[in-house]
């Protein structure tokens, strides 16, 4: 006779089902108030292979204000779906490595998809990811230049999670492991876009890598597109 119980631990999860016709969007654009801190000059000449592929300056990213608007922002769904289970991407998150810098400098997915580090650089790297939640395991890996992608997935979720390269200590990246898919990365131009978004009450977070995290209440209707807007300055 069949293990009933082995049945049901193996029973697939429901999947929340989403109707486009009532889902709404929330969109806004991150500030920044006051001067930022000037950005760091980087020296790459420790590695030929890292000039070689990228002659133009390079500085720190830590904190990338254009017109007053703050890049790099992580903004999710913090509370409000609760309970909730979502289908997982098929489509890889892609994080490469680029003139000897992580590209993008921050990057979101979701607990189970996979995230494929790239190395576009005719150097070696080493793929250091640092993990907080006991469940997602660190890992410490070297790619050959223009080396096979390693791929990797994340259990649970996690906010500013460190990357590093330990060949190359500029090299900083966090990536965010989300619950669900309704979240975003502020733009160059601090906007930023979280769509399919079932009518309801939410916290809504901004997270920036060294300034912190703000959070909002937010309501939205059937087909509503809410504005709103957060502003950060430089601890």
């Amino acid at each position: 006779m069949p293990d009933n119980a082995a049945e049901k631990r193996a029973a697939p999860a429901k999947f929340a089902v989403i109707d486009p016709g009532s889902a709404g969007t929330i969109h806004g654009i991150i500030h920044f108030s006051g001067e930022a801190p000037a950005p760091v000059s980087i020296d790459m000449g420790m590695d030929p292979g890292c000039t070689i592929s990228n002659s133009e300056p390079n500085f720190s990213q830590q904190y990338v204000v254009n017109a007053g608007a703050l890049a790099n922002v992580y903004v999710y769904v913090k509370q409000g779906l609760e309970g909730q289970c979502y289908a997982v991407p098929a489509k890889p998150a892609i994080l490469d490595q680029a003139g000897c810098r992580y590209t993008p400098h921050v990057l979101a997915l979701m607990a189970g998809q996979t995230l494929q580090v790239l190395n576009s650089d005719p150097t070696m790297h080493n793929v250091h990811a640092q993990p907080n939640a006991p469940s997602n395991p660190q890992w410490n890996m070297s790619q050959m230049p223009k080396g096979a992608p390693i791929e990797k997935t994340f259990h649970d979720p996690e906010v500013m999670m460190p990357f590093k390269c330990n060949q190359h200590p500029w090299m900083k990246a966090y990536v965010n492991v989300a619950a669900n898919p309704f979240y975003a990365v502020s733009g160059a131009d601090g906007k930023f876009e979280i769509k399919g978004l079932p009518p309801g009450s939410y916290i809504i977070a901004a997270i920036h890598e060294a300034i912190g995290e703000q959070t909002q209440a937010v309501t939205i209707g059937p087909k509503q597109d809410k504005a709103i807007e957060f502003t950060f300055a430089a601890q």
